[in-house]
């Protein structure tokens, strides 16, 4: 189990939580509110840039990182699960075939093709450090015959990409280390087809992996059994990305399982709507664990906190809680001051990032124990 990626923009530990930057940006939050909360990645979504802003505006404006003014690693994700939410929800928004995507977003004036090559040549023209293969992606109650032809798409366009990627990275010139590019596990909720999927992307050879397909069942229950199989099924020396996957405990039970990336717009939607993570007890005395009932929710709506002068989460040395007290942080929301949209948002990512640290360092344990 490796501990880091080196990568083109640093050095990235693992495991690490990545804020959605969909568009090329975290709401509420500028990159340096993102690096002087903890975070150390970005990940952006090529199904929503080549749209908005557009890849020629992108590539005139110097590629994500310098559009972003964002120096560190970012992953880009292809879109599969955007385009499952998009199209098969909606036919008439557009249609997935073996060569592709093809998609007309409410609103827009034209419609959009995405093959697995244009998806690697955009990715890489943005400037990402890790590129993620155009999957077909499915909803885990979909019907086996559907999973079946999900998987077989999903083989047949990582192979597409990793050729598309071989030829595109041989021709450019680059300093330091290349990209490096992930598959995307799909199957459902079919184990045999999990492990179908991740022995054939295996025989085509990746630098990583990815979960495919929503990660929670009917339910909104983390789909353990499920998530562990299709981790068992990549040699640990991979990196794997639980994508999608952002809730505190999920992040936990997921790294548990051996999991090293997380993505989610979880923390910063839940900042903007009020509600915020907080330690149970401070983290950094001895003792705590991530164990029982080691976290919970401040809601800054709840009138208990008018004159409350702590911070939000115990021990807690965010820019927001070293300086402001939950109590004005309730009276900015009631104000509806945009503000606390700020506050708030770096409050949870800064969570995430100490949760990050405080996994790594429950992994190094279990390490030096075995």
């Amino acid at each position: 189990m490796t501990d880091f990626l080196t990568l083109q923009h640093g050095q990235l530990s693992l495991p690490t939580f990545l804020p959605d930057a969909t568009f090329g940006t975290v709401r509420a939050v500028d990159s340096r509110d993102l690096s002087e909360a903890g975070i150390r990645a970005l990940v952006m979504n090529v199904f929503h840039l080549m749209q908005r802003p557009g890849s020629s505006t992108i590539t005139a404006l110097g590629g994500l990182h310098q559009m972003t003014a964002w120096s560190g690693p970012i992953v880009t994700d292809s879109g599969g699960f955007q385009a499952y939410s998009l199209i098969r929800n909606n036919s008439k928004q557009g249609r997935i075939t073996d060569q592709g995507l093809t998609f007309q977003p409410e609103g827009a004036e034209r419609r959009f093709q995405l093959t697995p090559e244009k998806s690697i040549q955009l990715q890489l023209s943005y400037g990402a450090d890790i590129v993620i293969c155009l999957d077909d992606c499915t909803h885990v109650d979909d019907p086996p015959a559907e999973q079946r032809r999900s998987v077989e798409r999903t083989i047949r366009w990582a192979r597409r990409c990793r050729q598309e990627f071989d030829r595109q990275v041989a021709q450019r010139r680059r300093q330091g280390p290349p990209p490096l590019l992930f598959a995307v596990v799909q199957g459902g909720g079919d184990l045999h087809l999990r492990a179908e999927c991740a022995a054939a992307l295996l025989d085509i050879g990746f630098d990583g992996f990815g979960f495919g397909g929503w990660p929670l069942d009917a339910q909104g229950q983390l789909l353990d059994e499920v998530l562990a199989f299709t981790r068992d099924q990549i040699p640990a020396r991979f990196p794997m990305h639980a994508l999608g996957v952002g809730h505190p405990a999920s992040v936990v039970a997921c790294a548990r399982m051996g999991y090293d990336i997380f993505d989610s717009a979880l923390p910063t939607r839940d900042a903007r709507q009020g509600r915020l993570l907080a330690f149970t007890a401070d983290p950094q005395r001895p003792g705590f664990q991530l164990r029982g009932d080691w976290f919970t929710y401040v809601y800054l709506a709840d009138r208990k906190h008018v004159k409350a002068d702590t911070p939000i989460s115990p021990g807690c040395q965010c820019f927001t809680c070293s300086r402001y007290s939950l109590g004005y942080l309730h009276h900015l929301h009631k104000l509806g001051e945009t503000l606390v949209l700020r506050l708030a948002t770096i409050h949870n990512l800064h969570f995430m990032a100490q949760l990050m640290e405080l996994i790594r360092h429950e992994r190094r344990g279990s390490q030096a124990n075995d």
